[in-house]
């Protein structure tokens, strides 16, 4: 199934809930008793963040895609896995002077990919969320991403994302691929960047914890929006309504 940007806008519109008979929070996408929102935190990105995300990944619990969008004060995440590229520069703006979070390994037979410039900055950030599987999906079915520079991590932290499992060991989730990506274009930043790590921590736990004790997402959310009014990383009513408005 392919949404071009306007399909997207219609569907974003209905909200992109999934349909059930459950109540789903409109912001992340979560049932409401398993809602994030509170634990929001904003973060003020230098660049740009356009997050390309794969449609099986709208609803995956474990997905930080969306508290990735969440944080960011400057992103914008569209759900699709083809993209025209006219349709999708009307909608975000020029793509001239992006680049293509995306280690430097080929889909298939295309051209090598053109490294990004040292010590330059993009216009904007492109990332995909999805499997690596589904990501070389995506380069395949939007070629005009092949033409962008792309840009490698340089020595990543070890990833904290133990409870999904990664085709391949530097692999790292959206997240915090992307909290790396902006920390090395903003000259290693580490305190901007700080609170998406530690809403990522808590986020992380949150699963694993319903792992660990055999419980549906929902009840795991449950249990953590009691423990939440204490959490440091509660944000406060005028940032939830922030965050909400974002969405």
């Amino acid at each position: 199934m392919a949404w071009t940007v306007a399909r997207y806008a219609r569907r974003q519109t209905m909200n992109t809930l999934p349909a059930s008979s459950r109540p789903y929070c409109p912001h992340c996408l979560r049932p409401a008793s398993a809602c994030i929102c509170h634990c929001v935190v904003e973060v003020d990105n230098r660049v740009d963040v356009l997050i390309l995300q794969h449609p099986l990944e709208q609803h995956h619990a474990k997905g930080s895609g969306r508290l990735l969008h969440l944080c960011l004060r400057r992103s914008r995440l569209l759900v699709g896995d083809s993209f025209d590229l006219q349709e999708l520069e009307a909608a975000c703006g020029p793509m001239a002077g992006a680049w293509l979070l995306y280690p430097p390994t080929q889909p298939d037979a295309e051209g090598a990919a053109t490294p990004a410039p040292v010590g330059a900055l993009p216009q904007r950030l492109i990332v995909l969320d999805a499997t690596w599987r589904k990501s070389r999906q995506l380069l395949r079915l939007n070629p005009w991403l092949l033409r962008l520079p792309r840009l490698e991590l340089i020595e990543p932290p070890a990833s904290r994302y133990g409870i999904r499992k990664a085709e391949r060991d530097d692999q790292r989730s959206t997240l915090e691929a992307t909290a790396c990506a902006l920390q090395q274009l903003d000259a290693g930043d580490t305190a901007r960047y700080a609170p998406l790590w530690d809403v990522f921590d808590r986020f992380v736990e949150l699963q694993r914890r319903a792992r660990d004790h055999g419980m549906t997402a929902r009840t795991a959310g449950a249990a953590f929006a009691r423990h939440a009014a204490g959490d440091a990383l509660a944000a406060p009513p005028a940032r939830q309504a922030g965050a909400a408005k974002k969405a």
